[in-house]
């Protein structure tokens, strides 16, 4: 199977009475190789699974050894700032400097290089792209209820299912560190993590297509898994403030004033602000049409709600580490003057995969990012969809925090770091196997933890990797090659 056909295998595995695959002659990514019959049965695709040990024994996982041609970090980051809004570019370096793990978050395309050549087994998922601890959260569902889910595609697209879970659990050693964990505790973390994706994973692999489809982990359904009295209370009294808070209540005083007869956003720069070309005073035709745009990737029925809101204020939001600069936006809609609409719009560029996987099937990333969330969330914003400017930007849209609970872990304990790395690793367990094979992933993880150790050692070893790339990257500011603006 050549690397344009995977969508094309995602969409056919279940459905074929038997699937010919191809992997790789050598344990790598992107090398076509001898081919493999995948039986239908659960049972002999668990075998199936099994049987990819000799190809690429689970050991294997633990190798990081950067190659010769490992190409300067520092230029790595310089060239992922290409487009950007450049007043922006130094607030997000700014937020790059300040420790490892911020380096971390922001340098997606960094790793994505870097796993390239590592072992894979040839099976395949839709891959989250950037699944670091801190893309996970708590959301409300379409029916209110909270869940805790993968909350980030900007880089999604599919891929070898290793990948995802080695970000993941290399982010868990990061947050260890950072909050001054013993190594021992660091381990341990990336191993909770692993072990929960595997066992999990074989959950997975014993309930039929739908089933798989239907599960998702309420947060109220999670509390029962935390192992600390302290994390138990914290989350509830989360879930609690989350319940009675919403979006219009919480944000509409915050942001928005009444300036005579309207409503506008009021600016926080640089965080928040009307840009000086891109407001609806210099810019209206735009913005309108890339909104109509966005309403036509919408279905029917949510047509008809958007159509009850009236744009009346739009202004440029500064977000996370790997997003600053990307022109993202806020779009202010009002159906009364106390019923509020707030719209995030971000800028969607090609996914950090794309340049060792491909390019997207979607010729919109906006769409690449929409139809991937589709795929991995159990349950995806109402007002999710996708656009493009005049000038040719790709954009998606969705509601801006609606309920959201992002999890305070840098005051976590280390129990409390292993709860959350069981939850995110369960969580991304759920959404490979939407899309991928999950008796065949579980056959090769199996039911030791010879799989989990090797991922450990892996996400030690790049940890110490990517420490090493933030001291380059921080001396390269002080030579003055990298302009930053650090946050109050």
């Amino acid at each position: 199977m050549e690397l344009g056909d995977q969508h094309a295998f995602l969409g056919n595995q279940i459905s074929m009475r038997a699937v010919v695959t191809s992997f790789p002659s050598k344990p790598h990514a992107g090398k076509a190789g001898p081919v493999l019959l995948v039986p239908k049965g659960r049972d002999e695709r668990y075998a199936a699974g099994k049987g990819l040990r000799q190809r690429v024994a689970r050991e294997q996982h633990a190798e990081w050894i950067p190659s010769r041609h490992r190409r300067d970090p520092v230029e790595l980051v310089m060239e992922s700032s290409k487009g950007r809004i450049p007043e922006l570019i130094p607030i997000r370096y700014g937020r790059m400097m300040v420790s490892p793990f911020t380096f971390y978050r922001g340098t997606a395309n960094i790793m994505a290089a870097d796993l390239a050549p590592t072992p894979v087994t040839g099976l395949r998922a839709q891959l989250c792209g950037d699944a670091h601890l801190l893309n996970f959260g708590g959301f409300a569902t379409p029916e209110r209820r909270l869940l805790l889910d993968i909350n980030d595609f900007d880089e999604t697209l599919p891929g070898p299912w290793e990948w995802d879970l080695k970000r993941l659990a290399a982010s868990f050693v990061f947050a260890a560190r950072s909050n001054g964990f013993s190594a021992a505790d660091q381990r341990e973390a990336a191993l909770a993590c692993v072990r929960s994706y595997r066992e999990h994973m074989l959950e997975y692999a014993n309930l039929p297509v739908l089933e798989v489809w239907y599960a998702r982990l309420q947060l109220s359904d999670a509390m029962a898994t935390l192992h600390a009295k302290a994390a138990r209370g914290g989350l509830k009294r989360q879930i609690k403030k989350a319940k009675t808070r919403s979006v219009a209540e919480h944000e509409h005083p915050k942001m928005v004033e009444a300036r005579g007869s309207r409503c506008v956003i009021i600016d926080a720069p640089p965080l928040i602000y009307h840009h000086p070309h891109l407001n609806l005073e210099a810019s209206r035709g735009n913005i309108e049409r890339a909104l109509s745009r966005y309403r036509e990737s919408l279905p029917d029925h949510r047509k008809a709600l958007l159509d009850r809101y009236q744009l009346v204020d739009f202004a440029l939001k500064v977000v996370g580490v790997g997003s600053v600069g990307t022109l993202c936006a806020v779009a202010l809609g009002m159906a009364a003057n106390d019923d509020p609409l707030f719209l995030q719009i971000k800028e969607a560029g090609p996914s950090v995969l794309e340049t060792p996987l491909g390019k997207s099937k979607y010729a919109n990333h906006g769409q690449r990012v929409v139809e991937g969330q589709h795929l991995m969330q159990a349950a995806s914003d109402i007002f999710l969809g996708w656009t493009h400017g005049d000038a040719g930007r790709h954009f998606y849209i969705r509601q801006l925090r609606d309920m959201k609970m992002k999890p305070l872990v840098e005051v976590f304990k280390p129990v409390t770091l292993l709860d959350y790395a069981t939850l995110c690793a369960w969580t991304l367990a759920r959404a490979h196997a939407r899309s991928g094979d999950p008796a065949m992933m579980a056959g090769y993880m199996g039911k030791s933890e010879v799989f989990d150790k090797a991922i450990a050692a892996f996400s030690k070893a790049y940890a110490d990797q990517a420490e090493q790339d933030h001291a380059a990257f921080k001396n390269a500011i002080r030579q003055g090659r990298i302009e930053v603006q650090a946050e109050r």
